[in-house]
């Protein structure tokens, strides 16, 4: 059963734009009778679109793959039979393979990623100010983006616990962040041609053990530690968000607002941040990019909040839903 706290806010969001764009797109992977799949919320979020059995069911074969990011990598053709499908569906009713989401557990849209997590750092003023005890634009703000990575063993799905590694750290910490998806091979990419190459967004918690951050200098072990990159809950195509400049961006713990801001105070766009990442280092489709997260977080409040067993995180970003998650 797919956890009740999960807001399906984002479908008034999908029916304001439905008639603005070809089709509404938001993929997700689940588990349903042990099988792990991939599927498409219906407009109206009351049920779900399984994929390979509605395209069996419309074409007696199948062509698109069983995994999210293959059908990334599988390009414009899986597009198309996706929005096909879509389309076949809207046209009809009491179709036989449509689930409700009260029977299948919503997993991270990319499970296991093919490659690290490409995250950036410091790229909204006021948490690069809120970090630095200079309080000095000039250098607290960087000048190029900040560039790191998560392992692929990070990743979690909505629902899922987030380990505490109380062994390990003390200072467990929560950001929330907008993830883009890459949709095909990038390679010395411009700004003006970036958008191009992006197949969609999705929430991502870029969870920190902030004294292994410090203590290793390197950020990677502190940001690397499993099951600090909670995801999710949905992979909303590029179409279905209009203006990916204009997004609020939000995080509380136990119901206590931490973290409010606007994709438009990002210091990087996602345009520099593909043309500069693409610039010698190939992005590949379904390569994920956290952009950032914005002030709030726990290591600079007043004392220090850091996170603790039994803590409910919930993530909201406008138009991709709630990404809920608890500490254990």
């Amino acid at each position: 059963m797919i956890d009740k706290t999960v807001k399906w806010d984002y479908v008034k969001f999908c029916i304001l734009f439905f008639k603005r764009r070809d089709t509404c797109m938001h993929f997700l992977t689940y588990q349903s009778n042990g099988q792990e799949e991939i599927g498409l919320l219906t407009a109206d979020q009351k049920q779900i679109i399984p994929l390979l059995a509605a395209e069996h069911h419309f074409y007696g074969e199948t062509i698109l793959p069983t995994t999210l990011l293959s059908l990334i990598q599988q390009g414009e053709l899986a597009l198309q039979r996706v929005k096909s499908i879509v389309k076949s569906v809207e046209a009809q009713s009491d179709l036989p393979f449509l689930l409700s989401p009260d029977n299948i557990r919503i997993v991270a849209p990319i499970p296991r990623p093919a490659k690290n997590i490409f995250c950036i750092g410091k790229n909204y003023a006021e948490h690069a100010m809120e970090g630095d005890k200079s309080a000095d634009p000039s250098v607290a703000i960087p000048k190029y983006p900040v560039i790191f990575t998560k392992a692929p063993t990070t990743v979690i799905g909505p629902g899922d616990i987030i380990n505490s590694h109380s062994q390990v750290t003390s200072a467990l910490d929560y950001e929330v962040e907008l993830a883009v998806i890459i949709g095909k091979k990038a390679s010395y990419v411009s700004k003006e041609e970036a958008m191009d190459y992006v197949f969609g967004y999705t929430i991502l918690n870029d969870v920190t053990a902030r004294d292994l951050q410090k203590r290793h200098q390197q950020w990677f072990r502190g940001k690397s530690l499993d099951t600090t990159a909670p995801m999710g809950p949905f992979l909303v195509h590029k179409t279905s968000v209009p203006s990916v400049n204009d997004l609020t961006v939000t995080l509380k713990v136990n119901g206590e607002l931490r973290q409010h801001a606007n994709t438009n105070s990002l210091i990087f766009d996602i345009p520099t941040l593909i043309s500069t990442i693409s610039s010698g280092i190939t992005l590949e489709p379904g390569d994920i990019i956290s952009t950032g997260t914005p002030a709030g977080v726990g290591a600079y409040s007043t004392p220090p909040v850091f996170l603790k067993p039994g803590d409910k995180l919930e993530l909201s970003i406008t138009g991709l839903g709630t990404l809920i998650n608890t500490v254990g």
